[in-house]
This record gives C-alpha cells, sequence and structure tokens, in this order.
C-alpha cells in the first residue's frame, strides 16, 4: 500500500514538473504565442518587387505576402502585415515588433549573427542595368570596374556589399530605395545599377526597354530566408516543415508561378 502510494506520488510529482516545463517553453516560444493570440504578424519592407510592393490602392501585395498568407491560413490565425523600413528591419524583428520577417532577406553570416534563418525558399543573384549607350564597350558587369563609372545600388544590401567586393576602382554611390538608385541609371547619372535579378528583370519590364540593357549573368548566388529571433527552435522546425510541404503539394509552385512566371500584376502596381 505505501509503495502504491508512493509511486503515485511519484507520478504526481513527475506530471507537475513536466507541466511547468511545458509552461515555460510555451512562454518562450513565438509559435505558440501566435496561436494563443490568433495572429501572425509578419515584417517586411513594401519596396522590392514582385516580393512585396504596394498595390495602386496602398494594398501591400507579392510573393511573400502570398506565402505569409498561406502560412497564416495554415496556422489557424490572422495575418498582420508589419511594414518596417529596410534599416530598422532586424532590430524591429528583436525587439518583437513582428513575429517573422519575411522580405525578401538573402541569408548572410553576418545576419546570422543576430537572428535565425530557417530553410532558404528561394535563391537569386546580383545583376546589373547599365545604360543602351554602353551596351557597345561593356560586355560584361566586370568591364565597369574603371575610375570614370559610377555603380549604384541600395544601402545596406548585398548589392552594396557586391558592389563593394566586385568593382574596387569604379565610384559605388548608394541610395535609401533600389528604386531611386535604378532612376539613376535611366537618368543618365551612372553608369550601372546592381541588384537582385529578378527586380531587375522586372524594372526592365516596366521602365527600361529601349532605354537599358539588363546584363542578367549572376554575379553572386543568393538564398533568401525567413527570420525569427534566436533561441526559438519549435518556431523554424515549423517553418522549415511548412515550406517541405509547401514544395510538395503545389501551393509553393502556384504561388511562384503567380509572381514570377507571369507579368500580369505589373498592372496593378503602375
Amino acid at each position: 500500500m505505501k509503495k502504491t502510494l508512493l509511486l503515485a506520488l511519484a507520478a504526481a510529482f513527475a506530471w507537475t514538473s513536466a507541466s511547468a516545463e511545458d509552461i515555460n517553453l510555451w512562454k518562450k516560444s513565438t509559435l505558440n504565442a501566435i496561436i494563443t493570440k490568433g495572429e501572425l504578424r509578419v515584417g517586411m519592407e513594401p519596396g522590392y518587387m514582385p516580393f512585396e510592393m504596394k498595390d495602386k490602392k496602398g494594398n501591400i501585395i507579392g510573393f511573400d505576402v502570398d506565402m505569409a498568407k498561406d502560412m497564416a491560413k495554415k496556422m489557424g490565425v490572422k495575418l498582420k502585415l508589419v511594414p518596417t523600413a529596410w534599416d530598422g528591419i532586424i532590430p524591429a524583428l528583436l525587439t518583437n515588433k513582428f513575429d517573422i520577417l519575411m522580405s525578401g532577406m538573402t541569408i548572410t553570416q553576418k545576419r546570422n549573427l543576430k537572428v535565425n534563418f530557417a530553410n532558404p525558399y528561394i535563391s537569386v543573384g546580383q545583376t546589373m542595368l547599365i545604360p543602351n549607350k554602353l551596351a557597345d564597350k561593356i560586355k560584361s558587369a566586370a568591364d565597369l570596374d574603371k575610375p570614370e563609372y559610377t555603380i549604384v545600388t541600395k544601402l545596406g544590401v548585398t548589392g552594396e556589399i557586391a558592389a563593394r567586393k566586385m568593382f574596387k576602382k569604379a565610384k559605388i554611390r548608394t541610395f535609401e530605395t533600389e528604386a531611386d538608385a535604378a532612376q539613376e541609371v535611366l537618368n543618365g547619372k551612372a553608369d550601372g545599377f546592381i541588384y537582385d535579378k529578378p527586380y531587375n528583370a522586372i524594372f526592365m519590364a516596366q521602365k527600361g526597354k529601349g532605354k537599358l540593357t539588363h546584363l542578367d549573368k549572376d554575379l553572386t548566388f543568393e538564398p533568401l530566408g525567413w527570420a525569427v529571433r534566436k533561441g526559438d527552435p519549435d518556431f523554424l522546425n515549423w517553418l522549415d516543415n511548412y515550406l517541405n510541404q509547401a514544395k510538395h503539394d503545389g501551393t509553393y509552385a502556384k504561388i511562384y508561378g503567380k509572381w514570377f512566371e507571369s507579368d500580369t500584376w505589373l498592372e496593378r502596381v503602375q
């Protein structure tokens, strides 16, 4: 009888201890907090076509937005988009302004020191836009690495890293937005614009036809990933499993085709 009572007390104690541990894990888990609140908060800078941008009505649309919508649907929660300036987007994640960063961010070792990345969901490379007047003499991006040429890009992105690493002799200028930097080449105030290939291809279709030449050979290999705060393995696990499932059940292919294999969405943002 005493033995049975002792076993029962031990079992009760173990259950109590496990429950306390579960509660502690629940408090630390962003995923569980999302489920509890019934809302997924996604941080992004709406200026990177076709990943995230604003349409004519001011709504944020794009590839990352559709992925976020499906993600929230699979969680059974509402989606809240949190527009955030690029230079403060990682600090905003770290200070809990949102739950996950989905904004076409390249996975780099430097960024990985501050945040954790889920498995890459797409890869892009840096390419170059040049004015047509240079097309005869500039056959590759490397030909622009001369003191007489000016290369522009966006401040604080991998385009700037690539520009400063690959072009030691040319002048490098940076801008707050990719659109402003690309416009410099279009206006004849710069000789090359280095940025992600998808954006450059879209800029060519929108504004560059007959005016710019796209040197579309990838200069870099850049995997993009969704970023979360450190110390949250269950959220990373869910994201990796979600992405794997989405790539095998047709969800990813459908969203990818909408934004990368069709240009009908351009009418919504022009």
